[in-house]
């Protein structure tokens, strides 16, 4: 454990999955919900029973999920290479393309404080051989990390210098956004967390990185009221300052994929892991903001 931030043993919730990925804790059923992508299906579990379900099935190989400002759920679709809205089981897109050309495959999201959504899109769900989506061309060239506004429909690439952006995390006042690029060295990159500037319409690298030299990609992101940086890392999630520092370590039997904060008073970490749901408690909660993915 570390740095006095967890607390209690990490307990195996649910295992079965084939790769579980985007827990996102849902206040309105206080339930965690998250995908298991190869099976094309999104579980539940119910921490008040210990039972988990299967939500649905079919899914468009979704993948990372946040809330909205009103409490439904954002989510990315591999298959269906957009961000959609699921409304109670009622799922709609959302956004699917750029400048008439379909994204990659939209892997994780927050929403921001003004309701503009926040979206990674590495090639992960159209690569050759995928388990998690379907074979395609990347159709824009490029892939970006994208603000998208609602109100006016309008999609912007915010940041164009990443190789694979994957998991992201606003800091606790939205002025920092940390993305991890999880392209490594095989696309002449390091495994990174990068932090970006976010000013008006633009964001700016700060000159904050991460590099992991282990071999372990830093994938889903969150960070904690006090702006501490929670990271999976390989078999493990790592908790970091904002400068990078790294304060302690969570020790997972799996490779670790996502996490987020929940439970009733936000401090229970669950973390998702290769074939398993994962918890332990911690004596910290997530940012209080509408992309933290905290209840409120």
């Amino acid at each position: 454990m570390g740095a006095g931030l967890t607390v209690g043993a990490l307990e195996c919730l649910f295992t079965g999955s084939v790769w579980a990925e985007g827990p996102l804790w849902v206040p309105s059923s206080q339930t965690v919900r998250w995908s298991d992508i190869p099976n094309d299906r999104i579980l539940e579990f119910d921490p008040a029973t210990g039972l988990t379900r299967e939500y649905a099935r079919g899914v468009g190989f979704s993948n990372g999920r946040t809330l909205d400002a009103d409490g439904t759920v954002i989510q990315c679709s591999h298959g269906r290479r957009r961000v959609e809205r699921d409304r109670g089981g009622a799922v709609t897109g959302l956004i699917g393309s750029f400048r008439g050309r379909m994204l990659n495959s939209p892997n994780d999201v927050v929403v921001a404080r003004d309701s503009s959504i926040w979206f990674t899109d590495p090639p992960y769900g159209i690569l050759p051989g995928t388990k998690e989506g379907h074979e395609g061309e990347q159709e824009y060239g490029g892939c970006y990390v994208f603000r998208f506004q609602p109100a006016e429909g309008i999609l912007t690439p915010m940041i164009t210098d990443l190789v694979h952006p994957n998991g992201l995390a606003f800091s606790s006042d939205e002025s920092v956004l940390y993305v991890a690029d999880t392209a490594g060295p095989a696309h002449g990159v390091p495994l990174r967390v990068v932090a970006y500037d976010v000013r008006g319409d633009a964001c700016h690298r700060n000159g904050t990185a991460l590099e992991l030299e282990d071999g372990h990609a830093a994938d889903g992101l969150r960070v904690d009221v006090q702006d501490r940086i929670w990271t999976s890392a390989g078999p493990a999630v790592r908790i970091y300052s904002p400068s990078f520092e790294l304060l302690g370590t969570v020790e997972v039997p799996e490779r670790v994929s996502n996490l987020c904060f929940g439970g009733p008073d936000g401090q229970d970490l669950y973390i998702t892991a290769t074939t398993s749901l994962y918890r332990i408690r911690t004596t910290t909660r997530g940012a209080h903001n509408v992309g933290s993915q905290e209840p409120a």
